[in-house]
């Protein structure tokens, strides 16, 4: 290599070293090939006009309370009775939402189908307890909504379980069973009193309480339920106020009512919610007869257009839309 810069006969092994990776390389055999990327491109969604989508139209609310083999009272049901009402919603198109997501107007069903609001009063055993292995009972109201659920998992069957202090006998795992399985806790005060009874600060008292109870557990309250239906004197101390340091402001407070609700974007008070009553066999202005009603009527009943960005309706309708949700207007 006489002539040769040193520079240069550092470069000859360098030469050498490319030439025998690229040799090497060349003889690799070829890489196989890439699946391709998985698509997230969601179906197209129906014209709201061919699905007569309604979304200012009623929202069932219903109202249960004991689910029990023998029912005591008026407002009680059986497990079996449950279970068919639950076939019906299915059947006929509903999808459950729960009472917060139905007064923020957060309803995300598919198109087509129809919110319905299921809400339990009392927080009894019957409505939650679990079995000796630490399952849930299989005849409660939990239990059933829990197996529904596994048999049509596209109803994702949400409730709203308005619970008094010490809810379902004091059992420790009940409301954490609840929150976990998306169900939502509201306020129903602490000793499901009769607010038109108390003064002022007995109301605000009952009702700081019971939150008090609910949020050790580390759960938000959005929505109370009235004992019996009953308001106290002082109507506004059912949606606001404070007791000992607490405040309190619920978004909905639901009535004992008999009737449909509007729907969200329209005319509803959210001071006064109505909702539907299930009993026992036949009573009157119960959920199979608004059911009957609101099938008789589809025009009058919440039908949704499956893009919860937007609102939609016909044209003719266009004012009875609150002004708050005009940017997500979708008149046609």
């Amino acid at each position: 290599m006489a002539g040769c810069s040193n520079s240069m006969i550092r470069l000859v092994p360098a030469l050498l070293l490319a030439a025998t990776l690229t040799a090497c390389t060349a003889t690799s055999p070829p890489a196989p090939p890439q699946p391709p990327a998985p698509t997230t491109t969601k179906p197209a969604l129906p014209n709201p006009a061919e699905i007569a989508a309604n979304e200012l139209g009623f929202v069932p609310v219903l109202m249960y309370h004991q689910i029990a083999a023998d029912p005591a009272g008026e407002y009680d049901q059986t497990p079996q009775e449950f279970r068919d009402e639950l076939e019906r919603l299915y059947r006929e198109g509903y999808r459950p939402v729960t009472a917060a997501q139905y007064i923020s107007g957060d309803l995300d069903v598919p198109a087509g189908t129809h919110p319905v609001v299921l809400t339990f009063d009392d927080s009894t055993r019957s409505q939650l307890s679990f079995t000796d292995s630490g399952a849930v009972a299989p005849d409660s109201a939990a239990g059933i909504l829990a197996e529904f659920d596994t048999r049509y998992p596209d109803f994702r069957p949400v409730a709203t379980f308005y619970v008094n202090n010490d809810p379902f006998g004091g059992d420790p795992r009940a409301l954490p069973w609840l929150v976990a399985n998306g169900h939502e806790i509201g306020a129903h005060t602490a000793d499901h009193a009769n607010l038109a009874s108390l003064d002022a600060d007995g109301v605000q008292r009952e009702l700081v309480q019971n939150i008090r109870a609910v949020t050790m557990a580390g759960i938000t309250v959005r929505t109370m339920a009235l004992p019996l239906g009953v308001y106290p004197r002082d109507k506004t101390l059912a949606s606001a106020g404070s007791w000992d340091g607490t405040s309190y402001r619920f978004d909905a407070v639901m009535l004992v009512g008999s009737n449909p609700a509007p729907s969200p974007y329209g005319s509803v008070d959210p001071g006064a919610v109505p909702r539907i009553r299930s009993g026992r066999g036949a009573v009157p202005f119960d959920s199979a007869y608004w059911l009957d009603w609101l099938a008789a009527n589809p025009d009058q009943r919440y039908t949704a257009d499956g893009d919860p960005a937007r609102i939609s309706f016909t044209r003719q309708n266009a004012t009875e839309l609150d002004a708050r949700w005009l940017d997500r207007a979708n008149p046609y």
